[in-house]
């Protein structure tokens, strides 16, 4: 497995050449630089670095702040509900996403009530960082998206980042943010090429989207690593003559709305794709909030997601399960064309 620590944050803005996985060290170590009442915790990423790698280095160079935890997923989000309203700024890692159902009531029950409970004496600057996603081999307890689960829950912000880029600057503003944020990464991403990202520039505002391309004939909704899928898609029927316009939404909440709204009443089509499966998704809310606003689709909206079925562990079954970006672009084609 690649080191992927970098060099000690500095003040000044900088571009280097980063994996994802590069870039989530890289805020990490910013924000334990910055913000003294930091501290960072988890299974196995103190003195191992983590399962993937991606807190290498952060031991050696910030000390007792950075500290491994014993294997229970309800002690680790507890303490740091404690430690939150004591005034210090805990960064937690979940190994994997399918792990926080050991600790649902300290997050849904806990940390999404203290500012409320508390009357807004006390507030729970809580940061979860884990991931998620189907990758070969991970099977049915280590591949589920979940991120429907969280977003039901209101006092949770909740984030997917998909560049490198990304990576650095939503975890820099969940862990700013007075409010708890879920930061869920995919693991398929942390090796991924280098590519330029720019440390060390302004705390960005939780919320917001990212217009990956720019269409007429439909837009498509999508979030997470099956952003990569849907562009290629894109490019596929764009040769087709079929332009879509795609819109990453970065943050799942805040969730940009308006900006959705405005692309699918442009367009007049709207579909959504993500990589959990499609009952119960959150794309059948980003079709609502569309249909609540009154927009007048000239189709029916389009939901592309997985199959309500156990994610399997071997890679052609996986393979026959998440849309892949041909099963994209068929699917979208026949469906504008049933217009």
């Amino acid at each position: 497995m690649p080191d992927t620590a970098v060099s000690p944050a500095s003040t000044a803005t900088e571009t280097r050449e980063l994996t994802y996985g590069e870039a989530v060290n890289a805020a990490l170590r910013r924000c334990l630089d910055e913000i003294p009442e930091t501290l960072l915790y988890g299974e196995d990423i103190a003195t191992p670095g983590g399962v993937f790698g991606v807190t290498r280095g952060l031991r050696r160079d910030f000390g007792d702040r950075v500290f491994d935890t014993p294997i229970s997923e309800s002690a680790i989000l507890g303490s740091a509900v404690g430690a939150a309203m004591l005034g210090r700024r805990p960064i937690v890692e979940i190994m994997w996403v399918d792990f926080s159902l050991v600790a649902f009531d300290q997050v849904v029950n806990q940390l999404a009530n203290v500012r409320y409970v508390s009357r807004g004496e006390l507030t729970a600057p809580v940061t979860i960082r884990t991931q998620q996603g189907s990758a070969p081999g991970a099977c049915a307890q280590h591949s589920q998206s979940l991120e429907a689960l969280f977003l039901h829950v209101p006092g949770l912000r909740v984030c997917m980042p998909w560049t490198a880029q990304d990576a650095y600057d939503l975890l820099v503003a969940a862990v700013h943010s007075d409010d708890p944020v879920l930061v869920i990464e995919n693991r398929t991403l942390y090796p991924t090429g280098k590519g330029p990202v720019r440390l060390g520039g302004p705390v960005q505002t939780p919320g917001g989207l990212r217009v990956r391309r720019k269409g007429s004939d439909a837009t498509v909704v999508t979030w997470g690593a099956m952003t990569a899928r849907v562009l290629e898609a894109a490019a596929t029927l764009a040769e087709q003559g079929i332009s879509l316009e795609v819109l990453e939404t970065v943050w799942l909440n805040p969730f940009p709305t308006d900006e959705v709204v405005a692309s699918a009443a442009r367009t007049g089509a709207l579909a959504v794709v993500h990589e959990a499966n499609t009952t119960g998704g959150f794309g059948a809310e980003v079709v609502a909030r569309v249909a609540g606003a009154g927009v007048a689709l000239r189709v029916p909206p389009l939901r592309l997601g997985l199959p309500d079925s156990r994610v399997p562990a071997a890679p052609s079954l996986v393979a026959g399960l998440l849309p892949g970006a041909g099963d994209i672009s068929e699917s979208v084609r026949d469906w504008l064309h049933s217009a």
